[in-house]
């Protein structure tokens, strides 16, 4: 009887057309869902139904009206809905504390709270804050060991013999440092160093994936037709429907040794193929936005766009 019960919610909730699902039909799924965790164990099962109804009500929400879903995914998160649980983070604000100072008073044990004043600069612009996110502590499987040794080999390489002893992540980023801020050529402009970094990494992103599969990726993925001789020749007629859902799926297990931990979810449009980086491990173990734009993030996207 409870499996049937269940079964005819969870159908309800798919069966609500996207244009109809409100805010107001959230909130109701949250307190289902409160109502069926605080009511008895035995009804794990009606609490699942109801996350799985209103994740789907969210996904519905988000295809419908994005403003809507944003400002109701930052009411409801992370109070009443986690933020993994949410179908899409893109645009929602992480709540998150402010830094702040705590004062001890010794005689009375009693705490004061007050807000960090801004750091300034010497230019008089104020200065970016640390993450105010707890850093991470990264485990490495052993095909993230391999693929970051490969992946430091093709760097080696592609910067003319820039290597370190340093093992690991820190040892990339000790390569990385070392090709950024080194001496330039005379006739060299910073331009075209910046350049010459993201044709590093692109190289080297070409080397790591073979010589066969960005042919098998334009193909069959993002729908290039190859030289066959024919008037088609080079023509687009992608991406297929299945390439941002599968290339989600595929990169949490070959990009983890760079980016760490991700999971799929679905994109701005509500389509499936979205990708959420926990806290990229590129950026916390270097802790510099130079390394981060132009050694990763910048040359990834073009790589990927080609």
């Amino acid at each position: 009887k409870e499996l049937a019960q269940c079964t005819s919610l969870v159908y309800d909730y798919l069966s609500k057309a996207d244009e109809e699902v409100s805010v107001e039909d959230v909130v109701l799924a949250c307190d289902a869902v409160d109502d069926a965790a605080t009511k008895s164990t035995t009804l794990s099962l009606r609490r699942r139904s109801h996350e799985f109804g209103r994740y789907h009500l969210l996904v519905k929400l988000l295809k419908s009206d994005y403003d809507a879903y944003v400002k109701t995914a930052e009411f409801l998160s992370p109070s009443r809905i986690a933020r993994g649980d949410l179908p899409n983070v893109q645009d929602v604000t992480m709540n998150v504390a402010p830094a702040s100072a705590i004062d001890v008073d010794e005689a009375t044990g009693t705490t004061t709270t007050t807000a960090t004043s801004t750091i300034m600069g010497e230019d008089g612009q104020p200065l970016v804050a640390d993450c105010d996110l707890e850093s991470m502590s990264y485990d490495e499987s052993p095909l993230d060991k391999l693929l970051l040794s490969i992946f430091r080999n093709l760097v080696t390489k592609h910067t003319g013999g820039v290597s370190s002893s340093i093992p690991g992540i820190e040892g990339l980023l000790a390569q990385g440092r070392e090709y950024m801020t080194q001496q330039l050529p005379e006739g060299v402009t910073y331009a075209d160093h910046t350049e010459a970094q993201h044709t590093m990494v692109k190289n080297t992103l070409g080397g790591l994936m073979t010589p066969v599969l960005p042919p098998f990726y334009r193909v069959f993925m993002s729908g290039i037709v190859p030289d066959l001789g024919t008037e088609y020749d080079g023509k687009q007629f992608g991406p297929w429907f299945y390439a941002p859902a599968l290339t989600s799926i595929v990169t949490p297990t070959f990009f983890g040794f760079l980016v760490g931990p991700s999971k799929p979810n679905r994109r701005a449009d509500g389509q499936r193929g979205g990708l959420v980086v926990e806290k990229c491990k590129f950026l916390q173990e270097s802790g510099c936005k130079g390394l981060c734009l132009h050694q990763c993030k910048i040359p990834a996207q073009e790589s990927g766009c080609k």
